[in-house]
């Protein structure tokens, strides 16, 4: 049963925030009986509403309990003052991710009215290859998941994403040796990323800091001091806060 529950809920994404009920039952392979069953008891629970014409839609009872996740809701609330002075002085967009498996899961986002527009959104995943903080995270990630995302299939965004094993080891070196990844119209023509680690206790990179601009509106080297130094910020009061916690 909870894997029938699972398979409905994930059939939701950012292409497809509303689904009818045959929609649902197609792309989980339910019966229409079972998946109007199910859709009806989330919705009396609230992880799914009623949206127009007949469909669904996530309910905010799922946006609650994503909140309590511990990892994502403290990483957030230590980063966040950082990446709004990081904002206020830049006044592009900010990033914060952390790894999820051989993705870049976005924690959060801030974006301004003239930054450019950009694939990531809160909770959405990116591919780790292709993004700046991706980099970050894949760099200091364990070796199986740099030879999974090296034999796997690696994506060729734009012309100028990085799928060459060779190539991407190169870069994720000089991510660990400079402290600072950059990504430039790898994921999306025109955009271009710099993303700096964020250090949790014992010295493990926990997340990955970035911003990112259109093409025509900066030097991302001349950004990169900025962003490393938020992200240095942010992971020394993440590993203060861990402190005060054990102390407690």
């Amino acid at each position: 049963m909870i894997s029938k529950v699972v398979a409905l809920l994930d059939a939701f994404g950012p292409e497809t925030p509303e689904l009818s009920l045959a929609d649902l039952a197609r792309l989980t392979g339910l019966p229409v009986s079972t998946t109007y069953r199910l859709a009806s008891e989330l919705v009396e629970w609230g992880g799914l509403e009623r949206a127009d014409r007949a469909g669904y839609r996530v309910g905010m009872r799922l946006w609650e309990l994503g909140s309590l996740a511990p990892r994502g809701g403290n990483l957030r609330e230590v980063a966040l003052p950082f990446m709004q002075d990081l904002y206020q002085a830049t006044r592009e967009n900010v990033h914060l991710a952390v790894r999820d498996g051989l993705a870049a899961l976005y924690v959060d986002t801030i974006s301004g009215r003239e930054s450019v527009r950009v694939r990531s959104r809160r909770g959405g995943r990116l591919p780790l290859h292709a993004t700046g903080v991706g980099k970050v995270l894949l760099a200091h990630a364990p070796p199986e998941v740099l030879l999974a995302v090296l034999n796997g299939d690696m994506r060729r965004y734009t012309a100028y994403t990085v799928v060459a094993p060779g190539h991407l080891r190169r870069a994720l070196a000089e991510v660990r040796r400079t402290g600072v990844a950059y990504a430039r119209e790898e994921m999306t023509l025109g955009s271009l990323s710099v993303a700096a680690p964020i250090v949790g206790p014992d010295q493990v990179v926990v997340a990955a800091l970035a911003v990112v601009l259109d093409r025509g509106r900066g030097d991302l080297r001349r950004l990169a001091p900025a962003v490393r130094t938020a992200a240095l910020s942010a992971s020394r009061a993440l590993q203060e806060r861990n402190r005060l916690t054990i102390q407690d």
